[in-house]
């Protein structure tokens, strides 16, 4: 077996396909889009080659097959107990040999940049894409979401990989009932005239961009160490998104003209895209747009949800869902709610999650593995 640094058009096609080949037979796979994934290795998109440095590699077996993929990669902002690189992409057959073999590949690639572990599979970017190993909830993956076959938690945990945190998604059924407690909250709320609800709507997009901003920041910029946003940085997200917003699911709650609270959804690209394929050209465009008005999709997904400190404990949690669940349920064809994961040490999230009386749909872990097998291993830190 060898490796094969990824730089030829046809490797970085073998790269991009594979995963495909190896799930041909599964109903659940969907196969990202190649200008996802090729976004990751562009150093003029990608601002992480400012801070690190990022190699992926095809192995092959002694016929020349294809029998696995890896991208490896060292984030010097990626903060830990002791220097740690990262690896993402990773595919391989159902062979526990052919995967040891990636693993010390790639262990043997961050020892000479100095590096004392590994986590993966992870992203050389942010968290909200490509991150973490499935292993529970086999189910078509959300947009931007890793998905692989259930054989390579073996494949991890035999080499000696630990679990450093679990990441959780939580989902709901959109017409099961609401709990009696939020009602009641939605009812005591409903009586202070300064209190108000409404929908994102895609013509106000600047405003909601800094209402946005100014409830996260100071809901969650802080919490655990994390950092502000600009208003500009929301606003090219939700430029970004704009094509696919939809104006009955995403809601804003103010104390008068004060945002106080915000709770942000958009529907499952995932519905879409797996009828236009992997690639997105042009053609592909009009497709997804022709796809998009004809097939109803029936998953939202949760990005955001927050309170203003100031405002926490008070009810604004049970008006805010109620005021857009009445909405949504009328306005659209949505069936199914899933929440993009929440890693099991941000206990505060998890709770706000059961507060919205979901149940865990899926589980992925991020694993980490030690070069130094004599030092004990430690999870990842609560906050």
């Amino acid at each position: 077996m060898r490796a094969q640094k990824v730089e030829s058009a046809a490797q970085i096609s073998e790269f991009l396909s594979f995963p495909a080949k190896l799930y041909k037979d599964d109903p659940h796979y969907i196969q990202p889009l190649n200008n996802d994934v090729e976004a990751v290795f562009d150093s003029k998109k990608n601002k992480f080659f400012r801070f690190g440095e990022c190699e992926r590699f095809l192995f092959l077996n002694d016929n020349n097959e294809t029998v696995g993929r890896v991208a490896v990669f060292v984030n010097r902002k990626y903060r830990n107990e002791q220097p740690t690189g990262g690896f993402g992409f990773f595919d391989c057959i159902n062979d526990q040999q052919t995967a040891d073999f990636i693993f010390d590949f790639c262990r043997n690639w961050h020892q000479q940049r100095g590096m004392e572990a590994m986590d993966g599979p992870i992203n050389f970017g942010e968290r909200d894409k490509f991150w973490g190993l499935l292993i529970e909830g086999f189910s078509e993956p959300l947009y931007g979401m890793n998905y692989n076959a259930p054989y390579y938690q073996q494949l991890f945990e035999n080499f000696g990989f630990q679990i450093y945190f679990n990441q959780l998604c939580f989902g709901r059924k959109v017409h099961d009932p609401v709990a009696q407690n939020f009602l009641e909250m939605h009812a005591r709320v409903k009586r202070n005239p300064a209190i108000s609800a409404q929908r994102m709507k895609v013509r106000n997009l600047e405003k909601y961009a800094a209402d946005f901003t100014e409830v996260y920041n100071r809901a969650w910029a802080q919490h655990g160490g994390g950092k502000e946003i600009s208003k500009t940085q929301t606003l090219k997200l939700f430029n970004t998104l704009k094509p696919v917003i939809n104006e009955h699911i995403s809601w804003f709650v103010y104390e008068n003209e004060k945002p106080i609270a915000m709770w942000m959804n958009i529907p499952d690209l995932n519905q879409w895209f797996k009828y236009t394929g992997s690639e997105f050209g042009i053609w592909q465009k009009i497709k997804f747009l022709v796809v998009k008005k004809f097939k109803k999709n029936t998953k939202m997904v949760g990005l955001v949800f927050g309170i203003v400190p100031e405002w926490q404990r008070k009810g604004i949690d049970g008006f805010m869902i109620w005021e857009g669940t009445k909405h949504f349920r009328r306005t659209t064809d949505f069936e199914d709610y899933e929440m993009q994961w929440i890693g099991d040490f941000n206990p505060k999230m998890i709770k706000i999650a059961e507060n919205l009386e979901t149940m865990v749909t899926r589980k992925l872990a991020t694993y980490r593995y030690l070069f130094d097998r004599t030092k004990p291993f430690e999870r990842h830190r609560r906050l």
